[in-house]
This record gives structure tokens, sequence and C-alpha cells, in this order.
């Protein structure tokens, strides 16, 4: 599920950066690209700390 959120945070800040580079002018500004970047990081780091926790789990380690 993180993940998920994650992929689709991080298409929204492409799809901006795309039509910034595309000369269709970006519809967020620096601080809202800087705030989307985080929260796909956020949301990366989520999901691969929940997948590290689930896996111990279920290894039993």
């Amino acid at each position: 599920m993180f993940l998920l959120a994650a992929v689709a945070v991080f298409a929204v800040f492409f799809a901006n950066v795309a039509l910034g580079a595309f000369g269709g002018g970006g519809f967020l500004n620096d601080v809202g690209e800087m705030l989307v970047l985080f929260a796909a990081s956020v949301l990366f780091v989520a999901a691969i700390l929940k997948r590290e926790a689930d896996h111990k789990k279920n290894n039993g380690s």
C-alpha cells in the first residue's frame, strides 16, 4: 500500500517536471515540488521498513 502511494506521488512529481521541461509550465511551484518529492521519499521508506518488518516476522529472526 505504501509502495503504491509512493509511486503515485512520484508520478505527480514526474508529470510536473515533464510538463515544465516541455514548455507547458508545471502546476507546482518549487516548494510544492519539494514537498511532493519529500512525501514520495517518506512513503517509499515506510514501504521498505514495513516490508523488512514483515520479512523478519515471517522468518522468525
